[in-house]
């Protein structure tokens, strides 16, 4: 899986709690007296009203649901868990590093830029270097969101923030941290896979 498709589950995730929970406080109807229980019927605007103040009770015709109220201290914690499973499920890269084997998060990785014989994986700090070659680690990172934009460059799609064209026909590309990079014509077309959608650029990157 992807960073941007796990970034996507986790967008959808919390946008099905939000409406849950905007739709569960519309169907609780408002408590007319102080101390009222509310309870939902299968009818729908049906409900019963019980008074604990008084003891009245006015029934239903219709077989009683209570409602689900949305707990909000609840729906956070269950957004904070499906964030440490998304964090568990990020694809990782494995590498060997100064006599150890080192795990980084892929989503942590802004560029991999050749360097002879190496390719250098880099972070926000601290670049490291693995004996690999920029096409081989092109093919390998291609289903987790990486385009390649220069022979000796690959860059992360989620850490792009923005492209400028040149009047080369080449392009100027900047990921965070401001770090730029050039943006060749062979590659160019790769741009396409920055967004899922592109609105009034249609020439951009053809």
């Amino acid at each position: 899986m992807s960073a941007r498709e796990i970034q996507d589950q986790k967008t959808i995730a919390r946008e099905m709690f939000v409406q849950q929970a905007a739709h569960a406080n519309a169907d609780v109807p408002a408590s007319p007296l102080r101390g009222t229980a509310i309870y939902a019927t299968e009818s729908g605007p049906a409900y019963s009203r019980e008074s604990k103040a008084d003891g009245f009770r006015e029934a239903a015709d219709t077989p009683l649901l209570p409602v689900n109220r949305v707990d909000a201290a609840n729906l956070m914690r269950v957004l904070r868990q499906l964030e440490v499973i998304v964090k568990r499920q990020a694809p990782r890269i494995a590498f060997k590093a100064k006599g150890s084997i080192l795990l980084l998060d892929l989503a942590d990785i802004l560029a991999v830029q050749a360097e002879g014989n190496y390719v250098s994986l880099r972070p926000r700090t601290n670049p490291y270097l693995v004996h690999e070659s920029l096409s081989s680690m092109a093919e390998k990172l291609k289903p987790y969101g990486f385009i390649r934009i220069h022979r000796s460059v690959i860059v992360n799609i989620s850490a792009v923030e923005e492209i400028q064209p040149l009047p080369t026909g080449e392009y100027r590309l900047r990921v965070k941290g401001g770090t730029e990079y050039l943006v060749t014509r062979t590659y160019k077309h790769n741009l396409r896979n920055l967004a899922q959608l592109w609105v009034g650029l249609e020439r951009l990157c053809s």
